[in-house]
């Protein structure tokens, strides 16, 4: 008996560098091709995201409970990755 999984394709969009490695990857024999390797990193990515999820929610248990509104827009702001600045440029004279 055969199982299989449905699929979907999709496009992505990688930098340059990044599509370089698995390719330089692929030609060395370290993954049979890029669709299993990109498959592979997000399986990986899921499982770090789904481990955090439960550590926070025991973590949050065992503290007190949920976030209240006011500590997730605390943690929203100290958590939110920074907005470069541009340099201000002066008034031409």
């Amino acid at each position: 008996m055969v199982f299989s999984m449905a699929t979907t394709k999709i496009t992505i969009t990688l930098p340059d560098e990044q599509l370089q490695e698995i390719r330089a990857l692929v030609a060395a024999g370290e993954a049979a091709n890029t669709s299993s390797f990109v498959k592979h990193a997000i399986g990986i990515a899921l499982s770090d995201a789904a481990g955090w999820r439960d550590m926070l929610k025991d973590a949050l248990q065992q503290t007190g409970g949920p976030l209240t509104k006011t500590e997730r827009a605390w943690a929203d702001a100290i958590l939110e990755p920074r907005q470069r600045r541009s340099p201000r440029r002066g008034k031409a004279a």
